[in-house]
């Protein structure tokens, strides 16, 4: 028999475990399962049985009520930590949220011995699970409870002999501090000082990886006493594992320090770090790169900063180029005009033509918002060059991020300019090989027709457009009558009919059925927008013929087409002439047009 055993108390078989406590909750119809059979599920040898029963925990605590949790659940789950790791994660995770169901926050410590042994074990996401629901319980609790109960727990596990329990124990400092009173505080730095010294890289790391959340905590002269050696000696660890954690730290010091300090304390550190040899580091310093210059403030950052950005931008390798490269424009907001000219622009320069595609495509996805940044007459003179060559790149990616961005560009030196120097390489953009590429030329048609006005857009760009409908990529031809309708409630109704439905009608003759098709979904789209006089004229003629198609796929789409156009014409339009050939299409022999032409008939009626 399987008992629920309770050390120095009675042994209760689980099959004689009541239904539910005389102190928990009881309702009428509750639908519990037997608190036998989840103790009996916790011993089975199916680890889902056993996963089920522990993320059913909480009900069986609120069953047996507060004090047996205490004094009788929580024991039995500590002798029973020899588990699988997924189910320990799911115990870890679950008791995060056992304060309420031992009695509040002031009998919350009775959960934190069997947390304690589970942020010892090995599996690092099992001690990961432990260190947030201690977190969470620590929050809760009393302060005197704190600085009892918790603080031994964080002593015992930073003095352990096994790494493991020293790495978790680094994650909870903050917690404590922030509550208990200075002297504990000062007794809790000194164990963290210790820890950061730890023979143990696994353990180094954690108090890296910690340090900038407890140092937001620390009263300024504790921080510059004690934790300004932390940091100098992590950030100079000898295994980049730990260094890589050295960029928050520096970040969060950053904003707790005043600019002065700033330069006596943590540049020569940064400095060091932007060349560090690993190659991992430096990527960590370029990716946080900006967050830095923010805390320094723009004043240092604008005095001590470009030159190690440089060496990210100009860096052996490419992964840490990329990053930087797609940091340039954010940094730049930080420096002067003259200083991103002389500095930055040679560089970017030399990125545009990188040998590595990903740092080309980083480039293009930020450097038209620098145009913002620099001004009108900086980026006519150094930085269109740089966009018609990425315009023009080889690769498919660079083209797309730097199209995403044209309107970046005409905000600073307006369309006349950008038609002059860009809208070349976009017609050539037109055509392109890659329907990716035509794909994101579409999308940014209507905005560019907005600002080139009728007559500029009808002889640059009018006859791409009708072009795309007839493209050989379904999503082509999808997207240009799309872009039909966005240019029609632009340039009005009245253009529409002069300048683009002609020639959507003419597909409607084609050999080939997929522009029939497109005819129709031009049709549907356009008919919002064009008005019920050139729906009813111009338009529903051409539908209404198609529906004789010899092609299944034309007809039911006609169906479909008739349906969307009921809400765009008169009454008398669709009795007279939509009805009919909706009731002729429900006679026909495709099986797929009788459905769709039933479905325009719930339409009509």
């Amino acid at each position: 028999p399987r008992y629920l055993r309770v050390d120095g108390g009675p042994r209760y078989r689980s099959s004689q475990l009541p239904l539910m406590s005389n102190t928990g909750p009881k309702e009428e119809g509750d639908s519990l399962y037997p608190i036998a059979i989840l103790i009996d599920d916790l011993k089975s040898e199916d680890i889902q049985l056993r996963l089920n029963s522990i993320r059913r925990i909480s009900t069986v605590a609120l069953a047996l009520g507060e004090d047996r949790t205490r004094d009788e659940l929580l024991p039995f789950l500590h002798e029973s930590l020899d588990d699988d790791d997924e189910v320990l994660v799911a115990l870890a995770e679950e008791l995060g949220g056992f304060v309420p169901l031992v009695g509040g926050p002031a009998f919350g410590f009775h959960v934190l011995p069997v947390l304690e042994s589970l942020a010892a074990v090995e599996e690092t996401e099992v001690r990961e699970k432990a260190v947030a629901s201690l977190a969470m319980i620590g929050e809760q609790l009393p302060v005197p409870r704190l600085e009892e109960d918790f603080l031994g727990l964080i002593q015992r596990l930073a003095r352990a002999e096994w790494f493991t329990a020293r790495t978790s124990s680094c994650g909870l400092f903050c917690v404590a501090y922030k509550r208990v009173s200075l002297p504990v505080r000062q007794e809790l730095l000194s164990i963290f000082v210790q820890l950061s010294r730890d023979d143990i890289p696994m353990v180094r790391r954690a108090c890296c990886r910690h340090f900038a959340e407890l140092a937001k905590h620390v009263e300024k002269a504790l921080l510059k006493s004690e934790l300004l050696g932390v940091f100098h000696h992590l950030a100079d660890d000898d295994q980049d594992s730990v260094r890589l954690w050295s960029m928050e730290s520096c970040i969060a010091l950053a904003r707790l320090l005043t600019p002065e300090e700033n330069a006596t304390y943590i540049l020569s550190t940064l400095r060091h770090t932007a060349q560090d040899k690993s190659w991992r580091v430096r990527y960590k310093v370029a990716e946080h790169f900006c967050d830095l210059a923010q805390a320094l403030g723009s004043e240092l950052a604008r005095q001590e900063l470009p030159q190690s950005f440089v060496h990210l931008l100009k860096d052996s390798e490419a992964e840490v180029r990329t990053v930087a490269a797609s940091k340039v424009t954010e940094f730049a907001k930080h420096l002067t005009p003259e200083l991103i000219v002389s500095q930055l622009v040679p560089v970017i320069g030399d990125l545009a033509q990188d040998s590595s595609q990903h740092v080309r495509e980083s480039l293009a996805g930020v450097i038209m918002q620098m145009a913002q940044v620099v001004g009108k007459q900086a980026t006519i003179d150094y930085l269109l060059p740089l966009f018609l060559q990425l315009l023009r790149d080889e690769v498919p990616e660079v083209r797309l991020a730097i199209i995403g961005k044209l309107e970046h560009l005409n905000n600073v030196v307006g369309i006349e300019l950008l038609a002059q120097s860009l809208l070349p390489a976009i017609v050539e953009l037109a055509e392109d090989h890659q329907w990716r590429i035509r794909l994101a030329i579409i999308q940014y048609v209507p905005l560019l027709a907005a600002q080139l006005g009728v007559e500029f857009f009808d002889e640059k760009l009018g006859n791409y457009c009708l072009t795309w409908l007839g493209d050989t990529v379904f999503s082509i031809r999808e997207a240009a009558t799309q872009n039909l309708k966005k240019l029609t409630e632009i340039f009005g109704a009245e253009w529409a009919q002069i300048s683009i439905i002609p020639k959507v009608i003419n597909l409607s003759t084609h050999p080939n059925y997929l522009y029939r098709m497109t005819t129709l979904f031009a049709a549907s789209t356009l008919a919002p927008v064009v008005g019920s006089d050139i729906v009813t004229n111009t338009m529903l003629p051409v539908v209404i013929r198609l529906a004789q198609d010899n092609v299944p796929n034309i007809r039911f789409n006609v169906a479909k087409t008739l349906k969307g156009l009921i809400p765009h014409v008169d009454s008398a339009v669709v009795q007279q002439r939509i009805r009919p050939t909706v009731l002729a299409l429900h006679e026909d022999t495709d099986r797929d047009v009788k459905y769709f032409a039933q479905q325009a008939l719930n339409e009509l009626s």
